[in-house]
């Protein structure tokens, strides 16, 4: 896939670029806990800034109104100096960005404050338009929406990608490639969005392991009990997949019941308990496929990572440390995992998308692509 990147661009000096990134960071008590997503997006700015551009970032935060980019500037700002523009559309805001000089830039509040943002609305599209020259897209973990920043504001704009953009769709699209002997990891607890990635997959990869919440599913088509664990009652039947000798479930899992944390064989759980994680000995045969694997794609936790049971999990995460596969990982527990364990290392990608990542790899494209690539065509 071939898209047009901002990088290449000569003569940016003096350029209004509408820089769409995705600061949807968490946030406690006024301070911004992972910085992530914006160290990521801090190369695309200061290419602009070095460049002559007069920037202006755009991103939403949270899903209220009342949810503020305040400290997300304040965390920027220890980077390089900005304007925060509370209101884009007020006199003082129009001055503020209007008296922006080559090489400054601007952060405007949430864009979820205007309604128009999360309608898709073209009328909201145009105001934002009317800011800028150019139209770049740095947030690929939301291009899998339809929102007027990401899908309507491209078609108003010469519109380009920045690196991180770029670096996503290109690792990612190592999925498509051939890379084998290819392991693919899925966990979490999505099953929506998830159980259709593991019927392409089992077409597409060596094997397809299939652990978290999303393995009660399977657990319990085959008659095992799984007590009062996650499962999933409305995707349509995947009966059919249990005969593909690809697909490999948890050979023992941790369950959490009134006898507290126990390990249990996948075919032992009792009515009161709940799978909460994947056992040693899933944990050991997860260690033997990464060993022999030369492409890993991996989204989601093996358990119930928020409550504590990150044990298969971290595990995962220092297996594929140490191994010299390719490895492709996203999800928000999942970059956690490797956060945690401090892990970097060349052969390790980590994008910053979760259900773009996820729609990414069911499709092989996203509405914030086909925007600029419909367009182009």
């Amino acid at each position: 896939m071939k898209l047009p990147e901002i990088v290449k661009l000569k003569n940016l000096k003096g350029k209004r670029i509408l820089l769409r990134v995705d600061f949807n960071v968490p946030i406690k008590d006024g301070t911004v806990i992972d910085d992530f997503r914006i160290q990521k997006v801090l190369p695309v700015i200061r290419f602009l800034k070095e460049n002559g551009a007069k920037t202006i970032i755009l991103s939403h935060l949270g899903r209220e109104k009342s949810d503020t980019l305040l400290p997300v500037s304040e965390r920027l700002e220890s980077e390089m100096e900005h304007v925060f523009v509370e209101d884009f559309q007020s006199e003082k805001g129009k001055l503020a960005l209007s008296s922006l000089k080559d090489g400054e830039m601007a952060l405007i509040q949430n864009l979820r404050k205007w309604d128009g943002e999360k309608n898709g609305d073209k009328s909201f599209a145009k105001s934002l338009a009317s800011l800028g020259d150019i139209f770049v897209n740095e947030a690929f973990a939301v291009s899998h929406r339809k929102d007027a920043s990401v899908y309507a504001l491209p078609e108003l704009l010469p519109a380009y990608f920045g690196p991180l953009f770029i670096e996503e769709v290109e690792n990612l699209s190592s999925a498509f490639k051939e890379h084998h002997p290819f392991l693919f990891i899925l966990g979490g607890a999505k099953f929506e969005t998830k159980m259709p990635l593991i019927e392409k997959y089992l077409d597409l990869a060596d094997t397809v392991f299939v652990g978290g919440a999303l393995a009660n599913t399977f657990f319990k088509l085959r008659g095992y009990e799984i007590g009062t664990s996650l499962v999933d009652e409305t995707t349509p039947s995947m009966e059919h997949l249990l005969k593909n000798e690809k697909l490999i479930l948890p050979a023992d899992v941790i369950v959490d019941g009134p006898s507290g944390r126990i390990v249990r064989s996948f075919d032992a759980v009792l009515p009161m308990e709940k799978i909460s994680d994947d056992g040693p000995k899933t944990i050991s045969m997860i260690k033997e496929y990464i060993g022999k694997a030369k492409f890993i794609l991996w989204n989601g936790p093996l358990g119930n990572y928020e409550a504590g049971f990150d044990e298969a999990t971290l595990a995962v995460a220092t297996a594929l440390a140490g191994s010299e596969a390719r490895v492709v990982l996203g999800g928000g527990d999942t970059v956690a995992a490797i956060e945690k364990l401090k892990i970097t290392k060349d052969t390790i990608f980590v994008s910053t998308g979760g259900g773009a990542m996820l729609d990414f790899l069911a499709k092989g494209t996203l509405p914030g692509i086909d925007a600029v690539t419909k367009k182009e065509k």
